[in-house]
C-alpha cells in the first residue's frame, strides 16, 4: 500500500479522520464533481454550519453564491499543498479553530511540516480519486490536523470533543453526494455515447 498523501505534511496528527466511497465513474470525472461540489447545496451540511455559528457566537456570513468545495476552501484562506489533475488534491492551513470567527492563513507546502508558530492548529485535507477497476473509482477524503504547542492541544481537545461530530457528519454527507452526482453524470455521457 502507497504511502497517505498527508503523511509528509501531518505524519503524527492529533486527530486524523478518513472516509472512502466506491464510485462507478472515472476517476477525472469524480474529481471533477468532488472539486466543483457545493456542500452547503445540502441542508443537513448548511444546518451543521449554522449550529456551529450560534454555539460559538460567530458572524453569519453573508449571503454566498453556490460554489464548489475547492473555490470556497480558497476564499476561507486554505492553501494547495499539492495536486494531481485528475487524482487528488492536498490542501492545508493553520488556525485556531475554537474561535467563533476562525481565520485559515495558508502555509507554503515546503514549511507545512515544520511550522510550528504557537497557540495554532495546523489541518491538512485530502479529496482522493482512484481508479480500481474500468470505470470504477475509490474516491477517499482524510483530515489531519495536529496543534503546535501544548496550549493550542488542549484547546483543540476541548473544541474537537464536540466540533467533531459535526464535521464528521458533513464528511460523511458529502461522500454519497458525490457519488450520486459522478455516477448520473457518467450515466448521462455513456448513454450519449451510445
Amino acid at each position: 500500500m502507497a504511502p497517505a498523501l498527508l503523511d509528509r505534511y501531518i505524519p503524527q496528527p492529533d486527530v486524523r479522520e478518513r472516509f472512502e466511497t466506491t464510485i462507478r465513474a472515472p476517476a477525472a470525472l469524480v474529481m471533477q464533481v468532488a472539486g466543483r461540489f457545493d456542500m452547503q447545496s445540502l441542508p443537513a451540511v448548511r444546518a451543521i454550519i449554522r449550529l456551529r455559528e450560534a454555539l460559538l457566537g460567530a458572524q453569519r456570513d453573508a449571503a454566498r453564491e453556490p460554489q464548489g468545495i475547492l473555490a470556497e476552501t480558497a476564499r476561507l484562506g486554505w492553501g494547495v499543498l499539492e495536486q494531481q489533475p485528475g487524482r487528488h488534491v492536498v490542501c492545508g492551513a493553520r488556525c485556531q479553530p475554537w474561535l467563533a470567527d476562525v481565520a485559515f492563513t495558508p502555509i507554503e507546502a515546503r514549511d507545512f511540516a515544520t511550522y510550528a508558530e504557537p497557540d495554532q492548529v495546523k489541518i491538512a485535507w485530502t479529496i482522493e480519486a482512484e481508479e480500481v477497476a474500468a470505470g470504477v473509482t475509490r474516491f477517499a477524503q482524510e483530515t489531519r490536523a495536529i496543534a503546535t504547542d501544548a496550549q493550542a492541544r488542549r484547546r483543540f481537545r476541548r473544541y474537537w470533543c464536540w466540533a467533531r461530530f459535526g464535521i464528521v457528519a458533513i464528511r460523511l454527507l458529502l461522500l454519497p453526494a458525490v457519488r450520486r452526482e459522478a455516477e448520473r453524470r457518467w450515466e448521462s455521457e455513456t448513454g450519449q455515447r451510445e
